[in-house]
């Protein structure tokens, strides 16, 4: 981290991450209330790799970027290279007031098969395992290459400004529900809080005994590559 003297002869101190490299499979780095993850959980799958670049980090926004290549395991997920954001309590769902984000993100490569996601656990009991839960939100704000979501298709919503295609299943025990843009969105700015709305008013969520325990965004790989995820900006609050 760096300060940065600027601004006509005036003293600033600006946050700066050195780009920090991470690419060992749970690879992990954190600042200013976030988190960053290689999260390489399904490299065993296939072939590949990847590594994932924390670009910056202050209290307004990150960036970041994974650079990835995979082949085998054709309808596996590889891993999440994800930024989370740092809960310091796990909040019943119904209590919190906003989930407030945005999101800008570019991919480039070739064959690219791969989706761009919030990922959000749930569980009743709030000190549950960080690394699932009781029920799964994602949104996907883009899926490449023809890669579906768990479970099935069962409608659309309007969330958000976007509509939807909704899909519901069950990963083991915890029931996911996924958003999911039939266009690539790729600058986004809303209240996750709505989807929970959503899912709690027609789907049967169970929000008012449901704590927050993970805020993540990130990408998932399956196959192709040479290819880089880019997030040119993100922020996530949670009040």
């Amino acid at each position: 981290m760096k300060s940065i003297l600027v601004l006509g002869g005036a003293l600033a101190s600006v946050a700066i991450a050195a780009s920090t490299q991470l690419c060992n499979q749970y690879g992990y780095f954190a600042s200013h209330g976030y988190y960053f993850n290689n999260n390489a959980w399904g490299k065993d799958a296939g072939t590949g790799y990847i590594c994932t670049y924390v670009d910056w980090t202050d209290d307004s926004h990150v960036v970041f970027h994974a650079d990835w290549e995979w082949a085998g395991g054709e309808n596996n997920v590889k891993a999440f290279p994800d930024v989370g954001r740092t809960l310091n309590s796990k909040p019943i769902v119904s209590s919190l007031g906003s989930i407030q984000t945005a999101a800008s993100w570019t991919y480039t490569g070739n064959n690219v098969r791969a989706d761009v996601a919030y990922d959000l656990f749930t569980a009743a009991d709030p000190n549950h395992d960080t690394s699932s839960g009781d029920y799964e939100l994602m949104v996907w704000l883009a899926r490449l290459g023809g890669v579906q979501p768990i479970g099935s298709k069962v409608g659309t919503a309007t969330v958000a400004g976007h509509t939807w295609e909704l899909w519901d299943g069950m990963n083991g025990a915890m029931r996911v529900y996924s958003f999911v843009a039939p266009t690539a969105v790729n600058s986004f700015n809303a209240n996750i809080k709505d989807f929970f709305n959503y899912i709690a008013a027609n789907r049967g969520f169970p929000a008012a005994s449901q704590h927050l325990i993970t805020a993540q965004f990130g990408t998932e790989p399956f196959t192709g590559g040479p290819a880089t995820f880019t997030v040119s900006s993100f922020s996530l609050n949670v009040n």
